[in-house]
């Protein structure tokens, strides 16, 4: 199931850099408010002579601990998940993942929802409540990413396909961010990325990476 979702962002039209969006109302994060970096979401892969998908989990921990990295050295606002599992917060990391695939394609894809008006209101109402119990943050920050890789086999391959007129696709970066207000579970900020390039296997290109997805942060 991952793979095929991989396929479907390939197949997306690739957009601008940063699309950053706020909740109407919301401008800025009130003084002294706390922020709970969540697991961050992140998968690699690396894409074969034949264009096969395949994860690549040596690339996925390295870039997880770029992100996680970075984003640390950020600010001395974030808090730390806690560790441990609970069915009900596990249950508002679902919820999350379906409300942002909403947000992306009815904001950033073709399926534009009139009741919104180009404007950023998602919520993930009361069901937010047990992250807020469990973690005793404001806001919760949510990190999703999605990279893949051309193999050597694939860039030679590339290399010929462009000789005959024949245009193979390379490897894609897509990304989000999302704040949510733990109190009402509203999603009070998105940024997304979709690009050609990004190294997340390198330390100084991952946190340029992390600076694209923090544009326009509110905070």
């Amino acid at each position: 199931m991952l793979r095929t979702a991989v396929f479907v962002l390939l197949a997306m039209p690739l957009a601008a850099l940063a699309q950053a969006r706020l909740a109407d109302g919301f401008a800025q994060l009130p003084a002294g408010a706390s922020i709970v970096l969540m697991p961050a979401d992140i998968e690699l892969f690396e894409i074969s002579a034949g264009g096969v998908i395949e994860p690549r989990a040596d690339w996925t921990r390295v870039a997880a601990a770029h992100i996680e990295r970075r984003l640390r050295s950020r600010s001395g606002q974030w808090k730390e998940f806690p560790a441990g599992s609970d069915p009900a917060v596990d249950g508002v990391f679902r919820l999350h993942r379906a409300v942002a695939d909403a947000i992306i394609v009815h904001h950033f894809g073709s399926l534009k929802l009139p009741t919104k008006e180009g404007r950023l209101d998602w919520s993930l109402g009361p069901d937010a409540a047990p992250l807020a119990a469990r973690t005793g943050a404001d806001y919760a920050l949510f990190t999703w990413v999605r990279d893949t890789y051309a193999s050597e086999a694939r860039k030679a391959t590339m290399v010929v396909g462009a000789l005959v007129g024949a245009a193979l696709g390379g490897g894609v970066q897509s990304a989000y961010m999302s704040l949510v207000e733990l109190k009402t579970g509203r999603v009070v900020w998105f940024n997304r990325i979709r690009r050609l390039s990004g190294d997340l296997r390198e330390g100084d290109a991952a946190a340029e990476t992390l600076d694209a997805l923090l544009a326009g942060f509110p905070g």
